[in-house]
């Protein structure tokens, strides 16, 4: 997984956005893309625009806006302030923003660690997860310095910096975690919050806002991405042994062999039968001379 700063603060936030009118949702497959929008950044209400139309009219923060399919390509976009009366005078861009078939990715619209509006592009992890676990990723949006993730009381993440992530397999369950100034333990900036980790689910959490507004204004946002299942080969079983690879499961191997048995007895059948219309039909000639 891999997060890409912009070199046009807001430049990806505004391609996410561009896609909940330009784009028509359809099945994502190995020619697509998938991607998710979060507005992060406090008191700022934006308008998108797409080759001059506007797609996106007063997109507020704390929202989460997808997963969007759409095709891989490069898009167009620009930003401007709330309820502007065309895309002339843009704030941002016009920029081009280019989507890799078969990614999926998540636009953030963030402050960076100084508090200066920026944005960032994130890769999500989608390989698959191991049977009965679930993805965590945290990742640091937010106008603060490096923080803590603690979790019973442990720092399980560590000076995790704007706007850095990281990212853990964990067992199925709730966990409890908050989010401290980097080497404390106290008093918590974000949180105590409980966060489920579904298995097969890639949850993903985001401090995201101000630690130096007054009064601040720090917040999580939680998105969840899914489909991350193991193969069925890879399920766990009771015991050990009753669960093989889909190509040599018993059950697989003994449905073959009924259904050669059974054609076998059909074709021994229908021989039978072919044989004994072919003697009925002799005797019934001889009769007759």
């Amino acid at each position: 997984m891999r997060a890409r700063p912009l070199a046009v603060a807001a430049g990806s936030f505004a391609a996410a956005a561009l896609t909940l009118a330009a784009v028509p949702a359809h099945a994502a497959g190995a020619d697509g893309a998938q991607l998710s929008v979060l507005h992060g950044v406090p008191d700022l209400t934006v308008d998108v625009w797409v080759n001059g139309e506007r797609t996106l009219d007063d997109f507020a923060p704390s929202t989460l806006a997808g997963p969007l399919d759409l095709p891989a390509g490069t898009y167009t976009v620009a930003i401007t302030a709330a309820d502007a009366a065309d895309a002339s005078a843009t704030a941002v861009g016009p920029v081009d923003l280019a989507l890799e078939a078969g990614g999926n990715y998540t636009a953030v619209a963030h402050l960076d660690a100084s508090g200066n509006p920026t944005a960032t592009l994130f890769t999500n992890d989608t390989t698959p997860t191991a049977a009965g676990q679930g993805r965590l990723t945290v990742r640091h949006v937010a106008a603060a310095p490096g923080v803590d993730v603690l979790a019973g009381g442990q720092a399980v993440v560590s000076n995790l910096t704007n706007p850095a992530e990281q990212t853990l397999d964990l067992p199925a369950g709730t966990v409890s975690a908050s989010v401290v100034a980097t080497g404390t333990t106290e008093p918590a900036l974000l949180g105590p919050a409980d966060v489920t980790v579904a298995e097969g689910a890639h949850t993903i959490v985001y401090a995201w806002g101000s630690a130096t507004a007054q009064p601040a204004t720090l917040a999580l946002a939680t998105q969840v991405v899914e489909g991350l299942h193991s193969s069925p080969s890879g399920v766990q079983a009771g015991q050990a042994g009753l669960v093989a690879d889909d190509a040599t499961q018993p059950w697989l191997l003994a449905a073959g062999a009924l259904a050669l048995l059974g054609a076998g007895a059909l074709a021994l059948l229908g021989a039978g039968a072919l044989a004994l219309t072919r003697r009925t039909a002799v005797a019934s000639a001889k009769g007759d001379r």
